[in-house]
């Protein structure tokens, strides 16, 4: 196994320089997008305009404005308590496993229908699929344990012509695996992603997002908060946490060595990937990735390993991701 690469050094410009989100939000233009944002809009302490980041109705319109005028996604709606993501940073895991192909590809991000993802966890939101079908035209196939998340990620993924067929969603049976039971023995995923649940129990992550209201200066940290936007159990914590989660991912993954390239996760926690590594070695990966990404302040990572040798690898790219005659 190759040594896993050093977290990159955060860049001066923070997000994916094909991330569509830098800068400020323009509000006015989001606004007009999808006017029910406007009702969120108000002056902060400076004076500028800006929404309240620490209320998920707030979040969840910013969303719907940012998802019609960037992706064309006209029909976006998720429950009340789920969670409702920050789409600047999950475009720049998804630009960034975009280059991690490229980058297996003599620089080429391999595009189109027949590149196929696997997202785990898809969640009520359909993020991942709907920004990765839009940027580059790939399939996905979701995944998720909660009936309900994955009843509402195929009504969207239904409602949008954008997504033209592109996405379809699986219910995972079992709590307690991620792989098995969802991917058939006869096919093929080009790479996976994953936003695990990083938290070991529903007090931590009370705690971790009563930290988030207080980072925001936002709310009465005191108070119950909105957990991490809003947010089921499965979305926020699962026992032992990211670390005990993560090892499950790599020991499936290792029984489905031939099924896929690059098998990839969000990290939130550093200390998660020494045994993360030790345990992708004694697997024996033959190569390991560490990603590094920053949104503002915040500094994450994702993990990427590959079972296949460098043979299987051109094997690989000769069959799936040249161009056709």
């Amino acid at each position: 196994m190759t040594q896993p690469n050093a977290p990159a050094t955060p860049d001066k410009d923070p997000l994916h320089p094909r991330n569509r989100h830098q800068g400020r939000y323009d509000l006015a233009q989001l606004t007009a997008a999808w006017p029910e944002l406007g009702a969120y809009v108000a002056p902060n302490a400076h004076g500028d305009a800006s929404i309240d980041f620490a209320n998920p109705a707030a979040v969840k319109a910013l969303n719907r404005a940012l998802l019609k005028q960037f992706y064309g996604i006209e029909q976006w709606d998720i429950p009340a308590g789920y969670l409702v993501p920050p789409i600047p940073g999950r475009a720049d895991y998804l630009h960034y496993l975009a280059d991690l192909l490229a980058d297996s590809n003599q620089g080429e991000v391999p595009r189109g229908r027949g590149i196929r993802v696997l997202d785990v966890g898809v969640g009520a939101n359909c993020i991942y699929p709907i920004i990765g079908h839009r940027e580059y035209g790939w399939r996905f196939v979701g995944t998720d344990t909660d009936p309900v998340a994955v009843r509402v990620a195929k009504q969207i993924a239904a409602a949008n012509r954008a997504l033209g067929g592109a996405v379809e969603v699986r219910l995972q049976p079992s709590a307690t695996e991620v792989f098995s039971g969802v991917i058939k023995p006869s096919e093929y995923f080009d790479a996976t992603l994953c936003n695990p649940p990083f938290h070991a129990s529903a007090a931590e992550a009370e705690a971790g997002s009563r930290r988030k209201v207080q980072n925001l200066g936002t709310g009465n940290p005191a108070a119950q908060p909105a957990l991490n936007f809003g947010g089921q159990t499965n979305e926020l914590w699962t026992p032992g946490g990211e670390a005990t989660f993560l090892w499950r991912m790599a020991e499936e993954s290792a029984h489905l060595r031939h099924n896929c390239y690059w098998f990839t996760s969000l990290v939130s926690k550093k200390d998660t990937l020494p045994g993360l590594y030790k345990s992708l070695q004694k697997l024996k990966a033959t190569e390991v990735r560490t990603i590094g990404m920053t949104q503002g302040q915040k500094v994450s990572r994702f993990v990427a390993w590959t079972f296949l040798t460098p043979e299987e690898q051109q094997d690989w790219r000769r069959k799936r991701w040249a161009p056709k005659a």
